[in-house]
């Protein structure tokens, strides 16, 4: 019996020698790490504003590509700005949004560093393939903004033209557009990320997603209506691949129960060694 308890206890705690990175702090040692990391990370993006700033120029050009590939002649676009101050506060923006962007992965560093001393290092190590797989699907979901959905949105705009009416977009606008549908999708697209986090501890299965298939395509349809403009391209651009992500979470948190069911059958196993003995 006491060698039966002894494993249950160690199971408890995870794994046999398992432990916890640092030992149980203080309210006041928790609040000073995470100043110490919002500190580090408002640094970082402040910096990354200011590199940004000098290359706004080109970073607004790289933006515009998706612009020019719906005109057979790119001289024939146009861009206005209708206040003095406007393209000045639009390239801030642009330099924020490329902070954003690039120190993304940077962040989420922040992040785990701060959450690392609570977790037992099992839980660490299982926790270092979504904080590469969250960058990875960010960029998957702006890369499908760029190439696909952008173009589609913009020719669906520019086809509005008429003799009389001409479509003469202002580049805050223009940038507000692309980088709320870039952010969106990049966001978006954490979606199986999320779900087989939510596995790991337990809070979400397989069956429990697949039965709530219909109401995970209602509110991929609400978030897509919310977070993408007012025209359809965008809106079914962004719930497709949402939902494609969704089945893709599924087959993720079918393989974490898989292999939670293994170790506990080897756990099992063990424990029925013990007490024969």
């Amino acid at each position: 019996m006491a060698d039966t308890k002894q494993i249950e206890d160690k199971t408890k705690a995870g794994a046999p020698g398992d432990e916890l990175a640092g030992s149980e702090a203080p309210l006041m040692e928790h609040l000073i790490e995470l100043r110490k990391r919002l500190i580090h990370s408002a640094i970082a993006i402040v910096l990354l504003m200011i590199f940004c700033f000098l290359f706004a120029g080109q970073i607004f050009d790289v933006l515009l590509n998706p612009y020019r590939s719906i005109y057979p002649n790119p001289g024939d676009m146009e861009l206005i700005y209708t206040a003095p101050q406007e393209f000045f506060f639009t390239q801030l923006n642009l330099a924020f949004f490329g902070a954003i962007f690039l120190g993304f992965p940077y962040l989420a560093t922040q992040i785990y560093r701060f959450m690392a001393p609570g977790l037992y290092k099992h839980e660490r190590k299982a926790l270092i393939p979504y904080l590469v797989a969250t960058p990875v699907f960010f960029l998957l979901g702006a890369a499908m903004v760029y190439f696909v959905v952008l173009p589609l949105a913009l020719g669906f705009f520019t086809n509005m033209q008429t003799e009389e009416i001409k479509l003469l977009p202002r580049v805050s606008e223009y940038l507000g557009l692309a980088t709320t549908l870039i952010l969106a999708f990049g966001i978006c697209f954490q979606l199986p990320v999320i779900l087989t986090l939510l596995a790991q501890i337990d809070l979400v299965n397989v069956d429990m997603l697949r039965k709530g298939r219909r109401y995970a395509i209602v509110g991929i349809l609400a978030v897509a209506a919310f977070v993408s403009p007012p025209d359809p391209i965008s809106q079914i651009g962004l719930a497709m691949p949402m939902y494609a992500l969704y089945e893709l979470a599924i087959i993720s948190v079918r393989m974490v129960q898989k292999r939670r069911e293994a170790a506990l059958a080897a756990q099992d196993a063990e424990l029925s060694g013990s007490s024969s003995e």
